[in-house]
């Protein structure tokens, strides 16, 4: 059974079930689920794995340092549920953590903030993009990551600095900087995966100019595809930061010191979004190049093969005429008719190719 057929049978069996339903739609996984926290201050970092229970979380929610705790992996909706009783979490919020197809989005809630947006990596070898669903919950004084798959994410380079540069930015902020961080990573990695695929689209476009590349219709239509899916997952995040840049409820409260860094991931999804777009056209116009290109051999091919037809037609016209059975035509009956004939035919044919040549038809 193909993931795509997997994934609509789950998502129709949550139909009809109340709000607030926690059913995990999404690849099926048997893994355990890995929970990993980072509690820190200017002055002291812990890190540590919840392994044997989650509850042991519960005791991050009220310290002043600021804590992260990161949890790969939503197929067990028991975890997420326990999680969402300790940290106080409408249920809503909790159903669509769980519900991988979960449109970005964000969301005000009392006493905290829910993002909801896609991870993306781009494997060169495949040439397959992979997406995860990731949800970011801002609090007081801590944030909490919910990741869809278990291994590989684009927050390592924070985890470096917040373990290596006690006096840095990250170590001495509050959790709304560390939420912004995490937020500023994955759109940073969009821009990893569309220039990947640019990559590759410069690589094609150097085959296809230098008519080397094949055919490439169906590479085209791959990286058509996936572009079409990059776009589909970054383009709501424009929408998502600039609702938390003008939020002025009361959830606003835990933005007001990285409102200057959020207008600037601002910024930076619409040029990400920008690309995007770049490259989609440089996708179609490689293609119109390709067909146009195809299309003027195929009409230089056509052009040799009307001028050769041209220049073979008086000659066709001749056999014809002294091919005719009749008793009565003195060229036939002459010494050196067929000789003749062979030099008029010569000379004909000479006649229009240098003719067809003067005019560069050939």
């Amino acid at each position: 059974m193909s993931k795509t057929h997997s994934k609509s049978k789950k998502q129709k069996a949550t139909a009809g079930l109340a709000p607030g339903t926690l059913t995990y739609v999404g690849e099926e996984k048997s893994s355990k689920v890995d929970i990993t926290v980072i509690d820190y201050d200017g002055a002291d970092l812990l890190e540590e794995k919840i392994i044997e229970d989650v509850r042991n979380c519960y005791d991050y929610k009220e310290k002043e340092s600021v804590t992260w705790i990161n949890i790969d992996g939503i197929h067990d909706t028991r975890i997420v549920k326990t999680l969402g009783m300790y940290f106080n979490l409408h249920p809503l919020l909790l159903e669509d953590i769980v519900n991988t197809h979960q449109r970005p989005k964000v969301e005000f809630y009392e006493d905290n903030i829910f993002v909801v947006m896609k991870m993306l990596n781009y494997h060169k070898e495949t040439k397959k993009v992979e997406a995860e669903q990731v949800s970011l919950i801002l609090g007081k004084n801590y944030v909490l990551a919910f990741q869809e798959d278990i291994e590989g994410d684009a927050f390592e380079n924070i985890r470096e600095r917040l373990r290596k540069k006690p006096n840095g930015k990250a170590r001495n902020s509050n959790s709304a900087y560390l939420f912004y961080l995490l937020m500023d990573a994955i759109v940073d990695n969009y821009m990893v995966v569309i220039e990947g695929i640019g990559e590759e689209l410069e690589e094609l476009e150097d085959k296809i100019i230098h008519e080397s590349a094949g055919d490439p219709t169906k590479a085209l239509h791959k990286y058509k595809r996936q572009l079409t899916f990059v776009r589909k997952s970054i383009r709501p995040v424009r929408e998502i930061v600039n609702n938390l840049v003008r939020e002025e409820d009361d959830a606003g409260k835990f933005l007001k010191s990285v409102h200057f860094y959020l207008r600037d991931l601002y910024d930076h999804s619409i040029q990400v979004i920008d690309n995007t777009d770049s490259f989609i056209d440089m996708n179609s116009n490689l293609l119109d190049t390709y067909l146009s290109m195809l299309s003027n051999k195929t009409n230089d091919v056509m052009k040799v093969l009307t001028i050769f037809s041209t220049i073979f037609m008086p000659l066709t016209f001749i056999v014809g005429v002294y091919g005719m059975n009749f008793d009565s035509m003195p060229e036939v009956h002459t010494k050196y008719g067929y000789y003749i004939i062979w030099v008029v035919m010569i000379c004909t044919a000479t006649i229009l190719f240098y003719y067809f040549r003067r005019k560069r038809w050939l």
